[in-house]
């Protein structure tokens, strides 16, 4: 059994495709729901751009809950985290569903990628936003 952890993290639509498969063979993973955050899509200056744009970025970290709804995943996915390592599991998938899978879902699939990077090093993590494909990453 191969001992490096790798984490697939997506953002989706829940109006769209829905969650995300895992192909992994261990039957999903974390899916969180990102709707109970104020939409910035819902704004005109936003509504063009994506979880990865400076201005929605300032508008979910200063006008919303996104920051505590942040700080509360991060608390949950270390719980599995950590254990993962010690049994040397393989897998592990983190979903972020909205209603369109364009801001908030991509801001918390890249805040929980950056978080899991600084803090488990030796994690492999790939994000991959099921609607927004143009955004993707290589693996880290």
């Amino acid at each position: 059994m191969n001992s490096i952890l790798h984490i697939d993290i997506h953002s989706f639509s829940y109006k769209k495709k829905g969650y995300p498969q895992d192909n992994s063979g261990n039957g999903g993973g974390f899916c969180f729901d990102c709707r109970g955050i104020l939409n910035p899509g819902r704004i005109e200056e936003y509504k063009s751009q994506t979880g990865k744009d400076q201005g929605v970025i300032d508008y979910l970290e200063q006008q919303t809950e996104m920051p505590k709804f942040i700080q509360l995943v991060e608390q949950l996915v270390s719980i599995s985290i950590d254990d993962y390592l010690a049994r040397k599991f393989e897998n592990l998938q983190i979903n972020f569903g909205c209603t369109g899978g364009q801001h908030r879902s991509v801001y918390s699939a890249e805040k929980i990628a950056q978080f899991i990077q600084q803090k488990y090093p030796s994690v492999s993590v790939q994000i991959m936003h099921d609607e927004q494909p143009q955004l993707n990453t290589a693996t880290v």
